[in-house]
Parts: C-alpha cells; sequence; structure tokens
C-alpha cells in the first residue's frame, strides 16, 4: 500500500517536472548551469587558481628584483626616498605664513601706527622669516639714511632668496641625475645581451639575451619615473619661490615707506 502511493506521487510529480524544465529557455538553462557548476566546484580547483596567482605575483617580482640587480634597486630607492624628503622640505619652507606671516605685517604696521618704532624693530628682529629678515636689516640701516637702508633689504633679500633657490636645486639635480642613471643601466644591459650573443657562438641563450634586455629597458623606466616628477616639481616650486619673492618686496617696500615719511618730518 505504501509502495503504491509512493509511485503515485512520483507520476504525479514528474508532469511537474517536466513543464518546469521545458518552461525554461536554453539560455536559462545555460545560466543555470553555469551557476551550479560555479558553487559544486571543488575547493582545491579554487585554491590552486590563487596559488597560481600567489607563484605568478612572485614570479614577476623575482624577475624584476633580478633584472634590476641589487645596485641599481639601492640607487633608485634612495633616490625616490631623497625626493620625496625634498620635495616635503621644500613645500615646508616655502609656505607663505614662512615667507611673509601675516602676523609679522600686522604687528609691524600697528607699531607703526603707534609710532612705537623700536617695538616694530625687535618685532622684525625676532622673526626668522624671510620678511622678517629683511625688515630687521632695513630698520638696522635706518639711523644712517633711507638709501642705505633700502640696500641692506636687497641684498638680504638676495640672500634670502638664493638660499631658497639652493634647497629647490637638489630637485633639480635628481631630475638632472635619474636618467643619466637610466641611460648607464640602458647601456650596461646592451652589453650584457651583445657579450652573451658574443660568446654564445650560433645559438645564444634567450633567457640570457632577455635578461640583458631586461636591464636596459626596467632601469630607464625607473629613470624616467624618478625625473619626471622631479622635474615637474622643481619648476612648480621655482614660480612659487618667484611669487613669494615678489611679494616679500612688494610689502618690505610699502612699510618701509612708512619709514621713509617718518624720516622726513
Amino acid at each position: 500500500m505504501k509502495q503504491s502511493r509512493f509511485l503515485h506521487a512520483i507520476n504525479i510529480r514528474k508532469p511537474l517536472a517536466t513543464s518546469f524544465l521545458l518552461a525554461l529557455s536554453p539560455a536559462k538553462l545555460m545560466v543555470a548551469f553555469a551557476v551550479f557548476a560555479t558553487l559544486t566546484m571543488p575547493a582545491c580547483v579554487m585554491a590552486q587558481d590563487a596559488a597560481d596567482a600567489v607563484e605568478s605575483d612572485t614570479n614577476l617580482l623575482a624577475w624584476l628584483v633580478e633584472a634590476l640587480g641589487l645596485g641599481y634597486i639601492l640607487v633608485f630607492v634612495a633616490l625616490s626616498f631623497i625626493l620625496v624628503a625634498l620635495f616635503i622640505m621644500n613645500i615646508l619652507s616655502l609656505r607663505r605664513n614662512s615667507v611673509c606671516p601675516a602676523e609679522l605685517i600686522e604687528g609691524f604696521e600697528a607699531h607703526l601706527d603707534q609710532k612705537q618704532y623700536q617695538e616694530a624693530y625687535e618685532l622684525s628682529k625676532t622673526d626668522e622669516s624671510f620678511l622678517g629678515n629683511v625688515l630687521s636689516s632695513g630698520l638696522a640701516k635706518l639711523s644712517t639714511s633711507y638709501e642705505h637702508a633700502v640696500g641692506a633689504m636687497q641684498e638680504v633679500g638676495s640672500e634670502e632668496q638664493m638660499k631658497l633657490e639652493h634647497q629647490l636645486s637638489y630637485l633639480a639635480l635628481i631630475g638632472t641625475i635619474t636618467p643619466m642613471i637610466g641611460l648607464f643601466g640602458t647601456v650596461h644591459g646592451m652589453i650584457s645581451s651583445f657579450f652573451t650573443i658574443a660568446t654564445a657562438g650560433a645559438t645564444p641563450d634567450p633567457s640570457k639575451l632577455a635578461g640583458g634586455i631586461s636591464t636596459a629597458l626596467l632601469t630607464t623606466l625607473m629613470g624616467l619615473g624618478i625625473a619626471i616628477p622631479a622635474i615637474a616639481g622643481y619648476n612648480i616650486l621655482k614660480n612659487r619661490v618667484q611669487r613669494l619673492v615678489m611679494e616679500v618686496g612688494t610689502t618690505s617696500e610699502n612699510l618701509m615707506g612708512r619709514f621713509e615719511k617718518v624720516g622726513k618730518k
């Protein structure tokens, strides 16, 4: 009795399953099969794919290290760190508050309005900014004559500008050296490849030839990769130096102009 009920249930469900399969289109069947195959994929297959990807990355890194060599890697890494450090140092030193602080200008003008000339001199003397050094040098010579004060300000301004440009010139130096190192690596790699051809006879080893060519190309790439941002950063910061120097000159002339009127009185 139980067996007949079981057969009856199967006979009822079979037409339902058949109609469900017929209702699916071939495209839906393919999608369902793909999802089923993905879900039922053995874990070992997916683990093998992940291991192959890791091994591929490891092989690429090992090839890069072998092609560049330890010497070139150390040189390029050192130049990269120096470039970043110089760029950050120049950005910090070329801030407007470091070169031409607004607090100094406001305080200096306030002392002039109250005719506190000694306090104005002490304020500029204690300030170590570009503008502070220019104003303090001018005020120190103001007792002699206004022309001497202007000359002292111009002299100190030229010295301060030279300091900023000297500090900035190291970026240009890195931008000039690194392509030369890359060119040196190019010549080195090509000589290595031609040496392999010359000593191997009629059938040189392709892997050794590829090693020399890889050294030539990678050193050139690394040299250009460091030189391009170095030159770009140098030119950008050089323009900023010129703008700040012009701003300091204009501000100092306006402030010392007030001292000229005081001297005439």
